[in-house]
């Protein structure tokens, strides 16, 4: 599933459950940073110079749930969510 489209900005996010997801970022033609959430750790997604095209935001779970992320629009550099989750 798309949590977020992006066009021309740099952004970084922030996930950590629920445990097993898979979250990456999809360019037009492309997968990049795939990762894979273990329920405890943050981990985290950035979209850069990339974004000239459309990124999109994706994660793949492996049953229905509710998901909790953090999207720092401008800031790659960022190091941990902006709020603890």
């Amino acid at each position: 599933r798309t949590l977020e489209w992006f066009w021309n900005v740099k952004t970084a996010a922030f996930f950590r459950a629920p445990e097993g997801a898979q979250v990456k970022i999809r360019y037009d033609w492309k997968d990049r940073q795939k990762k894979t959430l273990d329920g405890v750790n943050y981990k985290k997604l950035t979209i850069g110079k990339w974004s000239i095209f459309t990124a999109r935001i994706q994660i793949k779970v492996p049953r229905d749930t509710e998901v909790t992320y953090d999207v720092d629009y401008g800031n790659v550099a960022i190091s941990s969510p902006s709020i603890p989750f």
